[in-house]
């Protein structure tokens, strides 16, 4: 089965595949003649009409925008239909995780599963081990309640069980935390200091849980006093400094929640009538915070600890022996990146890449790697710049060419399915997708993934037209100054009545 027609028959949306005519085997030399002018005219006619409406859309959008730049192309041909300022680079935001998304397709492959293994080293005698547990990280950024209905610990739970089988009710020795699959740092330079304890800034390392993030739930006091924090996990990663205080008026409301360092910080006011707050906060070691949450979950199932937490670059070389392993595929964390627009799961991934083709789960690498592979689907080399895996760094300059050359590349790969089916499509229940684009004949007929900084807006992707062609479209705007979304959809809209 082709890439096209794999993106086309998705498990999400079935998309008719139009079939030209069959023509007769038995024609005269001049009606084939006849025919074939007649078809070339009227493409001439539609593609006048898509030239036509979509740049009357475009102009409109220089209202919202000082920086355009879009560029439309037939998937099956490789043509470009529409362009304006289609070669200047943009910031491209969070359209940069089609780019590593894609990357990381082609560098492990669809059937690729993260591994993350559970191991002993030690006798075991009346419950007891005499040894140390160890886990050795993949770099899986799955790990965490979402598969659990929310449990954070489960998988952990589920390791604590394993142990309970092999007779292990208390360990005598440590936990170490293998990690040197990543490279440090966890928080990449560029990302705006101000904003590290928000989940979209989350640390990366090869040993993570939870996002690398904690709930954090606020909730007014019954009878005055300081508001009540929850934390869920609640894993002891943070001192508490609760100054908050609970008022009487709306207009006092005035509740602060931050972190500085290990320490979360509640301060202000809480109206009294308030319901609960909840924020997800950023922890400073992702590390650490797995080990506690592995000693945790142990200590919940009854198996007891005793030592404490050894992060090492790689286990000790005596001889372990594997209690448990959690895998997750390739195609999950995929669709959490594009769906989601999850930079944690796509800066865990430009790691992963880095690992895999340059010997070295760094940012450097793992960027390399992806500008690697972003050449080889033909972007001219050194004709963009690439500073992360997520888009949160404004580093990231693609033009919208660039981007159409990636998707159509992508539309005939060996994991196009998997790559058409991460992105977010027209009326998708899930999420801002749902009123967008969702209305017949757009609904279903556009996958595409968005970007947002300050300023910049982005949307690539595939769109089917309603005579059946399939374009790959680019769509950035920097400098914007207005409702770039509907600026957007009014530009896509316009290719599907008249492509």
């Amino acid at each position: 089965m082709t890439g096209a027609r794999r993106f086309i028959i998705s498990s999400f949306v079935v998309l008719a595949v139009l079939l030209g005519p069959v023509s007769s085997s038995v024609q005269t030399a001049s009606s084939q003649g006849a025919r074939g002018a007649e078809a070339q005219t009227a493409q001439s006619a539609a593609q006048s009409a898509l030239q036509r409406t979509v740049g009357f859309e475009v102009n409109r959008a220089l209202q919202v925008t000082a920086a355009l730049g879009v560029h439309v192309m037939d998937v099956d041909t490789g043509e470009t239909v529409y362009a304006y300022n289609p070669d200047e680079l943009r910031i491209i935001a969070s359209n940069t995780k089609l780019l590593t998304t894609a990357a990381a397709l082609d560098a492990l492959g669809p059937g690729y599963f993260f591994e993350t293994r559970f191991v002993q080293r030690g006798p075991v005698q009346d419950g007891v081990l005499r040894g140390d547990l160890g886990v050795i990280g993949g770099g899986d950024p799955h790990i965490s309640g979402r598969d659990y209905d929310g449990d954070s610990l489960a998988v952990f739970r589920e390791w604590a069980r394993a142990l309970q089988q092999r007779g292990v009710r208390r360990v005598t020795g440590d936990l170490y935390l293998d990690h040197g699959l990543f490279r440090p740092p966890v928080v990449h330079p560029d990302w705006p200091p101000e904003q590290l304890t928000s989940w979209y800034e989350a640390p990366v390392d090869a040993l993570s849980f939870s996002d690398n993030c904690v709930l954090v739930r606020v909730s007014p006091a019954s009878r005055g006093g300081k508001a009540l924090v929850e934390m869920v996990p609640n894993v002891g990663v943070f001192e508490v400094d609760n100054t908050s205080r609970i008022v009487d008026s709306r207009g006092a409301h005035s509740l602060v929640v931050a972190r500085k360092g290990s320490t979360l910080v509640v301060r202000g006011g809480m109206w009294k009538s308030s319901g609960p707050i909840e924020t997800w906060v950023t922890v400073p070691d992702p590390v650490t915070y797995f080990g506690l949450g592995v000693k945790a979950a142990l200590a919940s199932e009854g198996v007891t600890l005793e030592g404490g937490l050894r992060p090492v670059p790689r286990l000790p070389g005596d001889i372990w022996e594997r209690v448990a392993v959690h895998r997750t595929d390739l195609g999950t964390a995929v669709r959490v990146t594009n769906k989601r627009s999850q930079n944690f799961y796509a800066e865990s991934l430009a790691k992963l890449v880095g690992a895999t083709r340059c010997s070295e789960g760094s940012w450097e690498e793992g960027v390399r790697a992806i500008s690697e592979f972003a050449v080889s689907t033909g972007i001219p080399e050194g004709s963009f710049e690439m500073a992360d895996g997520s888009g949160m760094s404004r580093g990231n300059r693609f033009s919208p060419r660039h981007l159409t050359t990636l998707l159509r590349h992508m539309f005939f790969h060996p994991a196009s399915l998997e790559f058409a089916q991460s992105l977010p499509y027209g009326g998708e229940d899930n999420g801002s997708w749902k009123r967008r684009l969702a209305q017949s004949p757009y609904r279903g007929n556009v996958f595409a993934k968005t970007g947002t900084l300050s300023g910049v807006s982005a949307l690539s992707g595939y769109a089917k037209a309603v005579s059946g062609k399939t374009y790959a479209f680019s769509i950035l705007l920097n400098r914007v100054g207005g409702n770039a979304h509907a600026a957007q959809d009014r530009i896509v809209m316009a290719l599907i009545d008249n492509g």
